[in-house]
């Protein structure tokens, strides 16, 4: 073999392969016509693809949120050009259009979107306002997401802002660049009459983009939502962006946020910012969802990035991306001075009742929860408490550990901030993402501890937490208040219909689990005394004992039926803290190390 020859041959061909992508253009332009009928208009161009014919596919989902949802539905009127010239196109398969181009050298594209689906992950478009969720909005020409591409918005008559992490184009407005498919996908796009306003924190422009009025002091946010940027650049010593931008959704019955690379997207109810409690709330979803710039973004599982946009992209480490994102979250708000050391304290320790309350958490397990997360976080049904855990919340719970562990071991010298800022730096030299092995290795590394035990129990197991010894290693006593009580309950949740209460939920082994009591079941009375709608029943169990026999007339399926049930022992638990008499040397180490305590 000529191995000189072979390699010219091999560099011969990707000049050319690098020389045929860089000569392929794709642009978009994104109108809106009649926007109170909830479209959007994209006009696609590309060109520098000469072939017989070319696939355009639009996503199936978008990052961050681990559902196929299947955007292709609200695509309608896919049309194309080759000069003046109609060319045929094809519908092959659920989100891909095929494009007969006769080796033309450039293509126009056009196709309209409905978006009318009020979330943070999907395109929404009304006569006040468009919302652009990238993934639900622009098409990709297939084996093309390396490939850059510009994007011109055309705002509605009356509406003159747009708000995007995407990099404008200078002298060009409202026109944006994106060096590839995952840029663009990680840019959602708000366009109207938004209050925009702006802070810096870390050395970044920061800009807030509010839809929707609401009671918010823009003053007073410029002071607040900079304290969490900087507690949260200080455990990676270094902010990754140049500019950020917040897009606020201030709605009636807004939740929730979705993170993107330099940007991120609230629901927030407009009323929330007028008590104390909604104010930190919002402040706490700023917390969870700005740390996201770096858990999940680039301190990333190897699973996350470059994306498969037409399959589900599968990792057992959402447990890392989610959970330790919502433990930071706890942490940042502690830092920033907005909870107190008790209220820190106090709502973890709540989390952790609320695993061991969970009788899915002892069926699956942390890392199972994450790879499933496809088929079981966005598509619960009423059997979903009984067979399944939140990643969100038993990651939650394991950052909790995991970070007591390391600080225990290392005497109050290290912490998991430590290992997050290596493993974002690791991820940043590499350009890829971790493994759940590497990311193990990395806290045995900053622990000086084996890690073989607790990855077994708490994030491949479902082992009960330990949270006795561990709040222990801070000196905190931490008791259950319900132990030994012996209180019998039924088992069930219900909701009222029609004035009778309707079950459902049925809890693993209980009474009513055991007994057949199910879902649907319209519970008429207990033991002859007719039960109230909404609380199942629970004051006529007030003077029953664990062990008794209570007899239900219930309609099933419009039949009258009568069944009996055992009484059986809540198991829930309800933790209560203290703090230990006689706290030692070390354990004052760890309390201070943990909570950030002079």
């Amino acid at each position: 073999m000529n191995l000189k020859k072979t390699a010219l041959v091999a560099l011969v061909f990707s000049l050319s392969f690098l020389a045929a992508s860089a000569q392929v253009k794709i642009s978009y332009e994104v109108s809106f016509k009649e926007p109170q009928t909830h479209y959007a208009a994209v006009e696609m161009n590309v060109s520098g693809l000469a072939k017989a014919y070319i696939d355009i596919k639009m996503p199936v989902w978008t990052p961050g949120s681990y559902l196929v949802r299947e955007f292709s539905k609200n695509v309608e009127n896919v049309t194309a050009m080759a000069g003046k010239a109609a060319v045929k196109v094809e519908k092959v398969k659920k989100n891909t259009w095929r494009i007969y181009s006769n080796n033309a050298k450039s293509l126009q594209i056009n196709y309209s979107v409905y978006a009318f689906e009020v979330s943070v992950r999907t395109p929404f478009v009304d006569a006040s306002h468009a919302f652009l969720s990238p993934t639900g909005i622009f098409m990709f020409p297939e084996n093309q997401l390396a490939t850059g591409s510009t994007v011109k918005i055309i705002p509605f008559t009356g509406w003159d802002k747009v708000s995007t992490g995407l990099e404008p184009v200078a002298g060009q407005p409202f026109t944006y660049t994106a060096k590839n498919f995952d840029i663009l996908y990680d840019s959602p796009i708000e366009v109207g009459n938004q209050d925009v306003f702006e802070f810096m924190a870390a050395g970044v422009k920061h800009t807030v983009a509010m839809y929707g009025g609401g009671k918010y002091n823009a003053q007073r946010l410029k002071k607040d939502m900079p304290r969490i940027v900087e507690e949260a650049t200080a455990v990676y010593g270094e902010n990754p962006n140049l500019h950020y931008t917040f897009i606020i959704h201030n709605l009636s019955k807004g939740s929730g946020g979705l993170e993107h690379l330099n940007s991120t997207v609230f629901g927030v109810d407009r009323e929330s910012y007028a008590t104390e409690a909604g104010y930190n709330s919002f402040l706490g979803l700023v917390a969870h969802e700005y740390h996201h710039l770096w858990n999940v973004k680039r301190l990333r599982p190897v699973a996350l990035g470059p994306f498969d946009y037409e399959n589900e992209n599968y990792t057992t480490n959402l447990w890392i991306a989610e959970g330790f994102t919502s433990y930071y979250e706890n942490k940042f708000m502690l830092r920033a001075g907005y909870n107190t050391p008790d209220e820190f304290a106090s709502d973890l320790i709540g989390k952790v009742a609320n695993i061991i309350n969970t009788p899915g958490a002892k069926i699956e397990s942390a890392a199972g929860s994450s790879f499933d997360a496809w088929i079981k976080y966005y598509r619960p049904n009423e059997n979903s408490n009984n067979s399944t855990v939140s990643y969100y919340s038993k990651g939650e719970v394991i950052g909790l550990l995991l970070d007591l562990e390391i600080i225990n071991a290392t005497k109050g010298t290290k912490s998991l901030d430590d290992v997050m800022k290596a493993m974002y730096l690791q991820c940043k030299a590499s350009g890829k993402g971790y493994t759940d092995a590497e990311f193990r290795a990395m806290a045995e590394k900053v622990s000086g501890i084996s890690m073989n035990d607790f990855w077994a129990k708490y994030v491949n197991g479902v082992y009960p937490i330990e949270y006795a010894k561990y709040f222990g290693y801070a000196g905190i006593k931490v008791q259950n208040e319900n132990e030994g009580k012996n209180v019998p309950y039924l088992g069930v949740a219900t909701r009222g219909i029609a004035g009778h209460a309707v079950v459902v939920a049925v809890s693993r082994n209980s009474g009513a689990w055991t007994d057949g009591l199910s879902v649907g079941d319209e519970i008429i009375s207990i033991d002859g005394t007719e039960s109230e709608p909404a609380v199942a029943g629970m004051p006529l169990m007030l003077g029953k004992k664990v062990g008794d026999v209570v007899t239900l007339k219930i309609k099933r399926d419009l039949l009258d039926k009568e069944i009996k049930v055992t009484l059986k022992a809540n198991p829930n638990v309800k933790l209560v803290p203290s703090m230990a008499e006689g706290i030692t040397a070390d354990q004052r180490a760890v309390l201070k190390k943990w909570m950030g305590l002079k």
